[in-house]
This record gives C-alpha cells, structure tokens and sequence, in this order.
C-alpha cells in the first residue's frame, strides 16, 4: 500500500473497515487525509465522532463495491482480506437466508439453527448434472463435483466436512448421503440406498447426544464409504468409527444429555413390547438425569424412536436382535440406579448392594445373570495368590467405578456391535443385485463426519483425543490445499507466489511422537502404581521447557496442563487420563456377561469386533501384580485412537478430498443470528482465508499431456492430429480454445487451469460430441429417408425460395432503415458534439481570459508597489544623508566659533595688560593699524564665505544660523578691538 499515492485511494468519500471491539469489523468512511504519515481521518457508520487512523504504511483496509458485496464465491471479491469476507458471509446469510458460499475449492456452511426447505428431491435434480459454480452455492453441488470425478475420472473421491461441535457436520454429512442415494440409486430389488440412508437415525441415536453448545452432537467419528459399481449405481457401504465417548454414558455435565437411545426408549416406555424393560421417566434414572433437563426443544423422543426401530428394521435386525439391544440399553439404566451402600470395615468405608435392590435385580434379570453374583462382584474384587483364592471387598468409590465400568463396557460392546450388524447389512457381497461385472470396477466416495474441536471449561481425556483428531485434519488440509499446491507448481517449474500458512505439525509431534503425551500417558499405564500423578509429572519433566512452544504448564495447578492447539489454546485436566486410555474390565464381569442365560449378551461379547483383549490374570496393566485383581485390558485407547487416525489420514490422502467447512453462526442457537466474533475466530482457525487467496491466485485444475490429449483431442479435426509430439497437440487445443493464455499454464508434465476451464472445456468436448452424433443420426436418416426426400425436395426449394425472397426484401428494407437512422444518428450526434465542443471552448476561452487578465493585474500591481518602493527609498534615503552633513556641518561650525572664541577671549586679556603702558599703546597703535588691515580682509573673506554657504543653503534648504552668529560674532570682535 505504501507504493501507491495515499491520496488517490484514500480521498474523501472512501468507504474503508475498521477494526471495532464488539463487533471485530465496522464499516467507515474517509473524511479527509492528515498528517505527514499519511494517516486519515474515518467516520464509522452510526457515529459522528471521527478518528485518525493509521499512517502511510498502514493504512484502513479498503472495502469491496456494493455490486460484489453478497458473491457466491469469496474468491471474485476485489479486496481480498477478512473484513470483506466476514461481511459477505454476513450479507448472504442474515440478508438473502442463504448458508452456503463457495471459498475457492471450500464450500463455507453457516448453521441456521432451523429447517430450511432447500434439500428436497427437486432440489437436488436441480443440481445433477450441473457444474459448481453454475448455480448457487450448496451442499449438493459439492456431493455432484465428487460424484461427477468420480464417474469421469475413476477415481476414490472424500467429502471431509469439519468445524466446530454444533457447527453442523452431521447434518451436512446427512444430506450428502441423501444426494448420493438420489443420483446413485441401486435397482428397486435391493433398496441399499435406502438402507444407507437407514443408517444414520440410528447411529445418531446411539452415538449423538445433546451438550452444551449442539442439541444433535456427535459424540463418535465416523467416515463412511459409499461403494458405486461401474455403472455408477451404489452397490454398498463401510462405516469405521473412531473414538466413542464411553463416559458420556455414566455421566454429564449441567445442561447436556446422554446418548439420544435412553430418552427414547424412555419415551416409548409405554408401548405394549417395551413393558418387560421395566422402563420409567428419564428423570427417573441416574444416568440419563444428571444434566437437569432430559428433553430437547422441537425434539419427539417418541416418534425418533419409532424412526430408529424402523432404520434398524429396514437394515436387518431381527425382532430378536431388536429385543436384545433394547434389553441391554434398558439393564445400562437400571444398573445406574442400582445403590451402592456404605459400610464401616477397619475404620476404611466399604462399598455394598443390597440383594434385594430393586434396581440390581431388575438389571440383573435383563442381563441374564444371577443378581446375587451380580452385588457381589459389584463390591468384591478377586485375589489370587500361590496358595488361596480369596475375595477382597471394595471401597464405597471403587465398587461405584466398578458399577460405572460394567455399564460403559455393556454399551460400549452394543455399539461396536451394531456397527457391525450395519456393515455387513451394506457390504457390496451382501447385497443379491451385485454381480461379478460391478465389482471389476468399484470405487468410492467418503464422507468423514468427525467431532468438531471442543473446549469446555473442564477438558479431560475425551476433549484431548477429539482435539488431536481435529490437528491431524487440519494438517491434512494444509497438506492439500498449501504444501502440495505450491510442491507441484514449483515441481512443475510454474511461476506462483508462496504464500505463508500456518503449520501445526510440532503441535501433532508434540501429541504423538516418541516421549509426546500419547507416548508418555502408555509409559504410565504400563508402570507399576502408574496414575495421573505421575503422569502430569512426567510431562512436566519432559515438556515444560524454555523451547516448548505448543506446551505450557499453568501457574496454580499441578493437575493441569495446556496445549496450543491450531484454533487456540485449551486446558486439560488430566484426572482420569491413565484410567480411560486403559478401559479396563474386571475379569469377573467379563466372565459373569460371557454366562449369562441370555443368548444376545453372550453372542455380543462373541461376535463384537473389537480390539484384541489381553487378560492378565492376578497383574496389573504392566505385567506386575497389582492387589491380585485379575483385569482384561485392551490396547490403549490413544495407541488405538493413533492407529485408527493414521488410517484415516492414509484413506484420506489416497483419495480426492473435497472440503466443507461448517460454521457456528451464534452460541445460544438462535436462528439467522450472526455473531461476528465468534465466526471470525472460526475462519481464522479452518484457514479459510489463506483458501480464498490461494484460490484467486492458483490453479486448482491440473492434467498430465497424455490424460488431457486422449480426453480432448476430439476438440481437433482429424487430420490435424498429430501424435508423435503430444505436448504440442495439448498447446494447439488450449490456443483454439482458451484465447486467454492466462487461465493456463504448460508445466514439465502437466497443465495447470484456472477455476471453471476444465468445465468449459468438457462443454466444449461434449458439444464436439453432440456435433458428431448429429452427423451419425444425419447420415443414418438420410439413408432411410432419401426417397421421401426426393419427393419433397421441389416442393421444399421452392417453398424456401419464396420464403427467403421474403426474408430478403425484408433484411433490405431493414437494412435501409437502419441505414437511414444511421445517418441520422450521426449527423444528430456531430451536431450535439459540435455544439457541445463550442460551448465548452467558448467557456474555456473566457474562462482563460479572465484567468491571464486577473494574473496580469496581479504583476501590474505587484511592478507599481516595487516602483513608489525605489522613490519612497530614493527620497528617504537623500534627507538621511542632508540631515546628515547639515549636523556634521553645525558640529564644525560650533567647534569652530567655541576655539576662535577662547583664542579672542585670550588675546584680549593680554591686550588689556600691554594697554596699561606707554609703550605698549604707542606699539599698539601701530599694530592695531596692522590689525584693522587683517580684520578688514577677514571680514571681506567671511563675508564671501557667508555668501557662498546663503547659496548653498538655498540649494539644499539648510539652516545657517550659526555662521550669521559667528559672523557677528567676529564683527563685534572685530569692533571691539578697533574701540580699544
């Protein structure tokens, strides 16, 4: 900014942004520009008061025309910065109620926070088959991109949908799916794209639960692959989760929920098959009352839980299937209401459950099990030693931790086991409509709808993996969309400007590698007496370092440490950290669910894929003793979770991603509600800005010479082709068919296009196509109709001969009336030019007359003032210098008559003493005769003198008083001494 003149930008009237506490950007306008440096004075909008702002160098940020605010695509925006964008998204989405804006290569989803009514069936016909861009921005239009490189290119395509927890990702990933299975649809036979859809009210119904910030939250991830066959047909689906909140089901925070599938079969307690559940209120169980509020705004738990039998009848399960998944979601919440007593042993205060316990033998008849072995391991741990086996009783704490354990364990298990039940349901090999042919050619789509990045007020165990999680997919953003974007134009020796992102790979080096968290907390697990403590101490030891950067440890707490994540800063408290990374069974529950009399319970535990199980009998997790309880263990939850991330990123990085970054409009859910602080903190966290410049100035379209020669060589006639030198042949079609040179580049091995080229290109390849069919049908016709056309062929040349003389005759008259009003128009045009022209000549003739006349006044007056300046100076100057000399002329005068004076007054006292003798008088006499002779011609040459200074006086109008006094002086002088 500081090379372009301050003033031609930032002159008055100029709207600008500026940065505003409340509301981050306000709109201004330049008043006037001040100071040396540049700096300007701004008006915001509904403020009188004004502001300087900035210097030359730093000057308010320009805003956008008024005909660009509210585009589709961020990226046309002339002023690319994140007040225009935040104000864009702002514009569409209060005013036009549209959520959806393209970011380059991003689609930008606001939640509304209400159903909106523009994801029908007409909806999505309406896109099929169109270009993005072509219409308005929408969720479709990137499901239609991916399914469409899918089908053109072959290959596996992703949809990764992210943002934060209640920015909208499940519903986003819902409706993709719904768009898939309209374009996709398999035979009528089959019905597997109705049964995909099936699969999402039932994994929101045991994986979704309400909190603080989203009614609807995933508390899983979950990336599903949508399998098409070769005619582009969906012929199944794989679902892989990642990360099930285990303890959301033994406890909640204030205000939240646990999973959807208690409050439902809460609500349909008092249907005729639910009756053997023995099932209450939803206020009346422990596990599902702890938040306060047990139902959602809007929300039926009843008809949701008719949706969800239904999707799971629609997928296969059986009505005893159906009666064993209720029954153990119906035993999880009782065994939370099963009381766990008190009791004094040896001053320590021990747990116990009554076997009368309403609660106990409700679960325990649900379960399959004895309720009496039930309390007792509920409260006793086994102790195996050389010689004995005894029962060692529990404390009050332990025996709840063990309730709580026994059912995440049960629910957990459910859940890996419908997961299951649903894959296998969606297979390719499942369904009776796939065929050899359609599996000679499969590919996929994926849609990645992982949890959103958390920070609470208290962050655990949960909240650090989902986070670590959110790292690895803005890594892998930053790997697409930055790092290999500038690789291959560098890689292809393609002129680009780097642009500077930021790179959170010392964050994930921090979580993951040797001696990282992950790596610390599984050291911890496997020691002997290993706990939080020692945990937090070893990361303080290794961690809080001077050169740490993405690792702090807070000043009042010794349980707590805090990670800079990409979108900020979060806190953990890591009470609990080593107990959930090691989900850890007791083996007498184990056993106990494994001999239940209930053939759904034991086949759960049989049949649920899950990691292998590791039951170390009288040792603790690192293969040492620990109170000779025998416990079954899996891997750790953050070495499984580390895996089951890498394989997502390997699946992520081997297909074409394609983004969709979910927005949070507002906090308090409020529809069309735009808070601006709390989206600018998401754009600047997704990097949906550094996507808006890289876009605007990139290619995102790119393929090799051979790919794009075999594809569009048809835009060639046929003997222009020429295949020894294909690059040539590539740089032939893009000058005949781009005549801008800079929507493209020639890189070593590949060309580049800018957004939109490649689609006008097949728009061009299919008209191409089109032209050649028609030439087939034309051919083909001809040769069937000749004859009827031999019959026809006078009638129709005369008919166009008519016809065409008519056309002609009438193009002439049009030609000369056009031409007449022409003509017209031209002389009519050079006569108002003509006259305009005078009028502004004369206008400046007169007006450069009266300009040089008043510049010519103005030296006239100027020469005058300089001219009577010389005189006035000439004038001065003279009687400066007569004042002068008359002064110094007086001065001489009087000096001269004060000595002749004193000389006279002198020669007078000694005439008096020689006059007093004889002799002297006789001597006088004859030296006063000589005397009167010297008088007489001093008194002739005084008198010439007073003459010629009477002359000079009237010359130069001086006074000459003085030399009449001396004159007379003399003469008085002279008279005296004639007396004597």
């Amino acid at each position: 900014m500081s090379t372009v003149d301050v003033p031609d930008l930032y002159c008055r009237g100029v709207r600008v942004w500026v940065p505003d506490r409340d509301r981050v950007w306000v709109g201004g306008e330049v008043v006037s520009v001040e100071g040396d440096e540049g700096g300007v004075v701004v008006r915001c909008e509904g403020e009188e008061e004004t502001k300087l702002l900035g210097t030359k160098d730093s000057l308010p940020l320009l805003r956008n025309p008024q005909m660009l605010v509210g585009a589709n695509d961020l990226t046309t925006l002339s002023y690319l910065h994140e007040p225009a964008v935040l104000h864009n998204l702002s514009v569409r989405f209060l005013h036009s109620k549209m959520i959806y804006t393209y970011c380059g290569i991003v689609l930008v989803a606001l939640n509304p926070y209400q159903p909106l009514p523009i994801y029908g069936n007409e909806t999505a016909a309406a896109y099929r088959g169109r270009d993005m861009g072509e219409m308005d921005p929408h969720i479709f239009a990137v499901a239609e991109e991916a399914f469409r490189k899918m089908t053109r290119e072959g290959s596996d395509q992703s949809l990764i949908i992210s943002g934060e927890s209640g920015a909208g990702k499940t519903v986003s990933a819902k409706f993709v799916m719904r768009y898939f299975a309209t374009v996709g649809g398999a035979s009528t036979e089959t019905q597997i794209e109705r049964k995909v859809l099936a699969s999402n009210p039932i994994m929101e119904a045991i994986g979704n639960a309400k909190t603080t910030r989203n009614d609807n939250s995933s508390r899983f991830g979950k990336y599903i692959e949508i399998r098409f066959d070769r005619t582009n047909r969906i012929t199944g689906a794989h679902m892989r989760t990642y990360l099930l909140e285990r303890s959301r089901v033994v406890t909640q925070a204030t205000s939240e929920r646990n999973y959807h599938i208690f409050y439902q079969l809460c609500a349909a307690r008092d249907c005729p098959d639910m009756s053997d559940y023995h099932l209450g209120h939803a206020e009346s169980f422990h596990y599902t009352s702890q938040g306060g509020r047990v139902a959602i705004d809007d929300v039926d738990d009843q008809s949701e839980f008719t949706a969800t039998r239904d999707a799971m009848k629609l997928l296969g399960f059986n009505d005893d299937q159906l009666r064993g998944v209720f029954q153990v979601l119906s035993a999880v919440l009782h065994l939370g209401n099963v009381e766990v007593g008190r009791r004094s042993k040896g001053g320590d205060v021990m747990g116990e459950v009554g076997e009368g316990d309403e609660s106990l033998v409700t679960s325990a008849t649900l379960l399959g099990v004895d309720s009496a072995h039930l309390a007792h391991w509920l409260c006793h741990k086994k102790i195996t030693t050389a010689r004995e086996v005894y029962h060692k009783p529990l404390t009050h704490p332990q025996s709840i931790t063990a309730r709580d354990s026994l059912a995440k364990s049960l629910y957990s298990r459910l859940f890996d086991w419908i997961v299951n039940i649903i894959n296998s349901t969606l297979s390719p090999s499942s369904s009776p409509s796939s065929s050899s042919s359609s599996s000679s050619r499969s590919s996929f789509i994926g849609v990645l709808d992982i949890y959103g990045f958390e920070v609470f007020q208290e962050n655990n165990f949960e909240q650090f993996c989902i986070n670590y999680a959110n790292e690895k997919l803005q890594q892998q953003f930053n790997m697409h969309v930055f790092q290999l974007e500038q690789a291959e134009y560098v890689k292809e020796e393609i002129e680009w400007s780097f642009i500077d992102y930021y790179d959170n790979q010392p964050c994930i080096d921090l979580i993951e590698n040797r001696l990282g968290i992950l790596d610390l907390l599984d050291e911890t697990y496997k020691m002997p007496g290993g706990c939080d403590s020692l945990f937090i101490q070893k990361l303080y030891d290794n961690h809080n370092t001077p050169s740490s950067t993405h690792f702090t440890k807070p000043r009042m707490s010794r349980s707590e440490f805090q990670v800079r994540h990409y979108a900020g800063p979060v806190q953990y408290q890591t009470r609990g950290f080593v107990d959930k990374n090691s989900e850890q069974v007791a083996e007498e529950h184990l056993l106990l669910l494994t001999g239940s009399s209930v053939p759904f319970m034991t086949s759960l535990y049989k049949s649920a894929k899950a990691t292998p199980i590791q039951v170390t009998s009288s040792q603790d997790r690192g293969g040492r003793r620990k109170n000779g309880m025998k416990t079954v263990t899996k891997v750790t939850v953050g070495s499984q979770f580390r895996s089951s991330l890498r394989e997502l990123m390997t699946t992520l990085n081997s297909t074409t991603p394609h983004y969709v970054r979910c927005i949070k409009s507002n906090d308090r859910k409020l529809p069309f509600v735009f808070d601006p602080q709390r989206a600018v903190q998401q754009l600047r966290a997704c990097g949906v800005l550094e996507t808006v410049r890289l876009s605007a100035a990139g290619y995102p379209s790119r393929w090799t010479y051979n790919e794009f020669f075999q594809r569009y060589r048809l835009l060639l006639a046929s003997g222009q082709v020429r295949r020894e030198d294909v690059r040539q042949m590539c740089e032939y079609i893009l000058r005949i068919s781009i005549q801008d040179s800079s929507q493209y580049r020639f890189g070593k091995t590949k060309l580049f296009f800018r957004a939109g080229q490649v689609a006008y290109l097949e728009r061009l390849r299919s008209q191409r196509l089109h032209s050649a069919s028609l030439c087939v049908q034309r051919r083909v016709r001809g040769w069937l109709r000749r004859a009827w056309y031999r019959r026809l062929r006078a009638a129709t040349i005369l008919t166009q001969a008519r016809v065409r003389g008519l056309l002609a005759r009438r193009l002439a008259e049009t030609l000369r009336r056009t031409r007449a009003v022409v003509c017209l128009q031209r002389h009519t045009r050079g006569l108002v030019t003509r006259l305009q022209y005078q009028r502004l000549r004369n206008a400046a003739i007169t007006t450069q007359a009266l300009f040089r006349g008043r510049q010519a006044r103005k030296r006239c007056v100027a020469l005058l003032y300089d001219q009577k300046a010389v005189v006035l100076q000439k004038y001065v100057r003279g009687w400066l210098a007569r004042v002068h000399y008359e002064r110094t002329v007086q001065r001489i005068i009087f000096t001269q008559c004060c000595v002749r004076r004193w000389a006279a007054r002198r020669e007078r006292r000694r005439l008096k003493m020689e006059a007093r003798s004889v002799t002297h008088l006789q001597g006088l006499n004859k030296g006063l005769e000589i005397k009167i002779i010297e008088l007489q011609l001093r008194l002739d040459e005084g008198e010439r003198e007073r003459m010629a200074a009477q002359d000079l006086w009237n010359n130069q109008k001086v006074n000459y008083e003085q030399v009449n006094c001396c004159r007379v002086e003399m003469t008085e002088t002279a008279s005296a001494v004639l007396s004597h």
